[in-house]
Parts: C-alpha cells; structure tokens; sequence
C-alpha cells in the first residue's frame, strides 16, 4: 500500500514515518506539513491510504476529505477528540489520538490492509493470466513503479531478506517482494525452489551436481531441505541439459 502523511507538526509526521518503516507492505510516498499539497501529491500518485491530521492551517482535515473523489482510505491522527463522531461519519479506518503508540497504530494500519486485500486478490488473478500468456511476464515493483519481468529472460530468483533479486542477463531487478510469493505464482513445470534463497528456470540449467546448480556460469547452491526433490526432478528430466 503507498501511503502519504498530513500533518503540520514535523515531529508527528517523524514518528509516522519511523512507525510505517517497520511495517512490510506500507510505503510513504511523500509527507506533507499542509493538506493542499497533499493534494497536489493524490492529482499525480496512486495513494491507498492517508495518514491525515485534522487541525493545520490552509486546510482542515476534514474539509480536505470533504473535497476528495475518489476517497483513498484515511486514518485520522490528531490531539482533539471532539472531531470523532464526525470522522466516522465520513467512513474513515480508524481515529488515533495523539501521543500514537506503534500497537495503536498497527491496529488501524491492519484495518485498512484487511480491506485493502480484495484489491491484492485482484492483482493476483492478474498475474496468473499474464503467466498464462504467449510470452509470459509478470510485473514487480521496483523504483517506485511496476517494471514487466518476461520469464525468458530470468537466470534466477534470489531473496534478499523481505527483497528478491531477478537475475537477467542484462539487468538485475530488485523488487520489496517474498521469494515464497513468486514460488507460488510461477509456474511449477518451469521453475524450481533449490534453496531457500534461489529460484531456478529449469531450462537455463547447464549443469548440477549433488550440491550446485550452474547458470549462465554462476554457481548456486542445493539447500539441504530441498536436495531430494531437486536431484529426483533433475535425474529424471533428460531435456535440462539439451
């Protein structure tokens, strides 16, 4: 989700930024200290949910949603309780008083993920059909924008902690993304978990042992948990090496 903080207190907006940095899946793309240039930030970027204090000058956070079309998810944080009943009446996730613990704040950051899920469900049967494809691709998000990845073209898979590395030949992608994702998207008779930290396309495999895979003259190791099911595929796949 691609988040945007409003808020005229600079510490405020630090503790929001420090708090979604600890959440997988929430980016901030930009804080603002007014809520016209947040505006200015929702005419150009896709945002899904607002981080949106009420009194700042220029513009008060509820007029600002009063104006809004289309209506990204908000969550008010603010030090006034008074405003309450009427936040609620604009359907907004959740209401945060001010001083905002991180478990108060992970609350309602899980109200608007819950929610947010159909719309990933979405995108999921999105990237089944592209797999399904001619020329297979699928599109990962790297740099702030979604960049096409065709499956030919990948040497393999590595995970960087939350991250993976796609290995290609004439460029690397680097995307916020679990290996164990891209296990279940890819398809089966294609790619092959040897690792807990590769993915391999089974057709740019040049040569394997009991412990390593060579690709494009790169060894990769044979995790031990995954050593039986590797070498029984590869044993009995006589196309790998044609």
């Amino acid at each position: 989700m691609n988040c945007i903080i409003v808020d005229d207190e600079p510490l405020a907006r630090e503790v929001l930024e420090s708090y979604v940095d600890r959440i997988d899946g929430l980016e901030v793309l930009a804080s603002c200290d007014n809520a016209v240039k947040a505006f200015d930030i929702l005419k150009k970027e896709r945002v899904d949910l607002i981080f949106l204090d009420i009194q700042m000058p220029k513009l008060n956070g509820i007029d600002f949603l009063k104006v809004l079309n289309p209506l990204p998810k908000v969550i008010f944080t603010t030090a006034y309780r008074e405003y309450a009943i009427e936040s609620y009446e604009l359907n907004v996730v959740d209401y945060l008083l001010k001083p905002i613990s991180f478990q108060r704040f992970l609350m309602a950051v899980n109200k608007a993920m819950n929610g947010h899920q159909k719309s990933a469900d979405v995108m999921e049967e999105k990237v089944v059909d592209e797999l399904r494809s001619d020329h297979p691709y699928i599109f990962l998000k790297a740099d702030r924008k979604m960049v096409k990845v065709y499956l030919k073209d990948i040497l393999y898979i590595e995970s960087l902690k939350d991250y993976v590395r796609i290995k290609m030949a004439h460029k690397d992608v680097i995307s916020l993304q679990k290996i164990s994702f891209l296990e279940q998207k890819l398809p089966e008779d294609c790619f092959l978990r040897i690792h807990r930290s590769f993915i391999v396309p089974v057709k740019k495999i040049e040569a394997f042992s009991n412990n390593v895979i060579e690709i494009d003259g790169t060894e990769l190791p044979i995790g031990r948990n995954y050593k039986e099911k590797v070498l029984e595929i590869l044993n009995n796949d006589s196309s790998i090496l044609s």
